[in-house]
């Protein structure tokens, strides 16, 4: 019999005594009332150098996440495709490429040069549309020092479903900073990517046992199919 819970695709890294220490984690997951869809950083920069291996993507473009960002593109416009359909609102992440910005406060304390701010641009497939927002950001998490909290408590949403990049970077900091701030999480298992398979692998299952429901696509969208769109206020 399937263990539905842990049916996700940290299965293969997992071993069986390191979920023995989770299980009291276990829980009924679902996708929460009132949600907003929270896309973390699918700018083009995640995107270069094509569906490649990372390994072979990175000398050229250390930030690409290669062949995982591509795999994650088609169930991630399945997922807007839903979360619009439903009248969900929409939020994107990006970095702030201000000039003016300060300059020196980075997402992490990774070596980086100067990159084009052009990098930084939404993928068209994700494209964003009248009415959804755009969040620059400085850290990691698209909630810390971003007026995000204020806008989703303003349209009373109850739960974050997320999608994005890294699952072990961005998308975790603002996983864990949503739940603390007291909404229901989402996150996508085939929507969310990293440059590595590993960290990917393993964040997702240590967020799902803690601080959010790791949900397949297949029953997200089900689940938005259900709803009523909601009427512009």
């Amino acid at each position: 019999m399937t263990d539905e819970f842990e049916n996700h695709c940290w299965k293969d890294v997992v071993p069986a005594d390191i979920l023995a220490l989770y299980s009291h984690y276990r829980r009924d997951v679902f996708v929460g009332p009132k949600a907003a869809l929270l896309a973390i950083d699918l700018y083009e920069l995640a995107y270069q150098g094509g569906a490649k291996a990372v390994a072979e993507v990175s000398q050229t473009y250390p930030s690409s996440c290669g062949e995982y960002a591509w795999e994650a593109i088609a169930p991630t416009t399945r997922l807007f495709g839903a979360a619009r359909a439903a009248g969900l609102p929409v939020f994107y992440s990006t970095t702030d490429t201000r000039p003016d910005n300060g300059g020196k406060v980075k997402a992490t304390k990774r070596r980086s040069a100067p990159l084009d701010p052009s990098v930084f641009a939404i993928r068209p497939e994700f494209q964003p549309q009248p009415g959804d927002v755009v969040i620059p950001k400085m850290r990691a998490s698209a909630f810390f020092g971003t007026p995000l909290i204020a806008q989703l408590t303003q349209l009373g949403v109850q739960t974050v479903i997320i999608c994005g990049e890294s699952t072990s970077g961005c998308v975790r900091a603002s996983a864990v900073e949503a739940y603390s701030y007291g909404f229901h999480v989402v996150l996508v298992e085939e929507c969310c990517f990293d440059r590595n398979l590993l960290a990917h692998k393993f964040n997702l299952f240590d967020l799902h046992h803690k601080y959010a429901d790791v949900l397949k696509i297949d029953s997200v969208v089900a689940h938005l199919e259900t709803l009523t769109p909601r009427k512009a206020s």
